[in-house]
């Protein structure tokens, strides 16, 4: 037992709060027709029968339907939030049924009425009851206009039954007034929730997207520097490759030197791309803490920077640049994160850069050669160390770079109050 509520703990945890917002309003609406089945259908109705046999067999019976109607719902309901969130078709065959299990309810509700068989008042709560599961279905599956349509023909049909059968004056404008408002509350109920949840899927889905976008953005940025590199060298080694070429047909000993200097241009070459493969080319840290903020702030995430990186020597500003930009990308494109803190703290031997983040599973991300694996390989090459550990629904990321001797004195952090930014 134990075993299953820390397993049921995990898997909470592990959802998204989307996630859980959804499960929690499907709870609600699970619920929402037994609540009325009690309190408007079958406890009324079953203290206000009449000893005849008739009036017995038809209120049993209509409520035995009223639960079906319950239970039916209850086991549409996902279909029908799902198609309403755009997952799923129509759920017509589940509509279908409601209708036809409505429509003999109501049957037996005028049964009733013509008999005789429940004291006076009582039959307009059951009648309220009724409309409520079929209501909740059709708020899900139809416009709104759709359902007000549906709900305002079952009105007028009801009302022209009850008429039939004798009902007449304040009573028929009861059962009138009743009808619209389960129609109206099982819409509120339904529809507002339902509202709310698609906003925040689409919210979430603007999010990944976004993330998308960022690593898109940096893969241009790349594809750029790399052009940058190779593009001139690669037009210059061409010429210059044809020069020799032509002079070495001439038999002129100046082909030597041009095929020297095509030799030192692809040298060049093969060591700046490197530098770009790498990221060793310098990165400014405050540039890259203040997209992070940026980044993060766009997608609704609180974020706040202590530290200042002036002063910081190029090679420690490039390694934490980079912790900066795979840190902001893992927050965006993991967990549910509502708030993000980096702090930047600068001694006199080392800069320290810590990155943490709420909306995550305790489970540490993995990986070779790229994402937090190949951070840890980055700062490797500059003696530098990264820890990483996801805790009670908190990711802590920290990142030290050693300070080459005498690079401290100008990199002290500047006062909390001009270095602190809350988004």
């Amino acid at each position: 037992m134990v075993g299953r509520i820390r397993a049921w703990q995990r898997d909470w945890q592990a959802r998204s709060k989307i996630e859980k917002v959804e499960f929690q309003s499907m709870v609600m609406w699970h619920a929402l027709p037994w609540l009325f089945f009690f309190s408007w259908g079958s406890v009324p109705l079953g203290l206000s029968l009449a000893h005849e046999p008739a009036a017995q067999i038809t209120g049993w019976t209509l409520l035995a339907v009223a639960a079906v109607q319950s239970v039916h719902v209850n086991r549409s309901l996902r279909r029908s939030v799902d198609h309403y969130l755009r997952r799923t078709d129509l759920p017509r065959r589940d509509l279908t049924v409601s209708g036809a299990l409505l429509a003999l309810a109501l049957v037996l509700v005028l049964v009733l009425e013509a008999v005789d068989g429940v004291t006076e008042g009582m039959i307009g709560l059951t009648t309220l009851y009724l409309v409520v599961p079929f209501g909740q279905a059709l708020a899900f599956a139809v416009p709104v206009r759709r359902f007000l349509l549906h709900i305002a023909l079952i009105d007028v049909f009801v009302v022209a039954a009850f008429a039939a059968v004798g009902v007449r004056d304040a009573r028929l404008a009861g059962f009138a007034a009743l009808i619209a408002f389960a129609g109206l509350l099982t819409l509120i109920s339904a529809r507002c929730g339902a509202w709310t949840l698609s906003v925040m899927w689409e919210a979430d889905r603007s999010r990944e997207v976004e993330a998308r976008l960022a690593v898109a953005e940096e893969r241009l940025r790349f594809g750029r520097d790399l052009h940058d590199v190779m593009g001139r060298n690669l037009a210059v080694i061409a010429l210059k490759s044809e020069l020799a070429v032509q002079l070495a047909r001439r038999g002129l000993p100046e082909a030597v030197d041009q095929m020297v200097e095509v030799q030192r241009i692809a040298q060049e070459s093969q060591r700046e791309v490197r530098e770009v493969v790498r990221g060793y080319r310098e990165i400014d840290l405050g540039v890259e803490l203040l997209g992070a903020q940026g980044v993060l702030e766009a997608a609704g995430i609180a974020c706040r920077v202590t530290g200042s990186a002036a002063g910081l020597p190029p090679t420690v500003q490039s390694a934490l640049g980079w912790v900066v930009r795979e840190a902001a990308t893992n927050v965006l494109r993991h967990g549910d994160a509502t708030h993000c803190d980096i702090t930047l703290t600068v001694t006199d031997d080392r800069t320290t850069l810590t990155v943490e983040n709420d909306g995550v599973a305790d489970a540490v991300p993995s990986g070779g050669g790229s994402g937090l694996a190949g951070l840890g390989e980055r700062l490797a090459e500059v003696d530098g160390t990264l820890d990483f550990a996801a805790r009670q629904g908190r990711f802590h990321l920290t990142a030290a770079v050693p300070l080459p001797r005498g690079a401290a004195g100008g990199a002290a952090p500047a006062p909390a109050d001009r270095n602190e930014v809350l988004l």
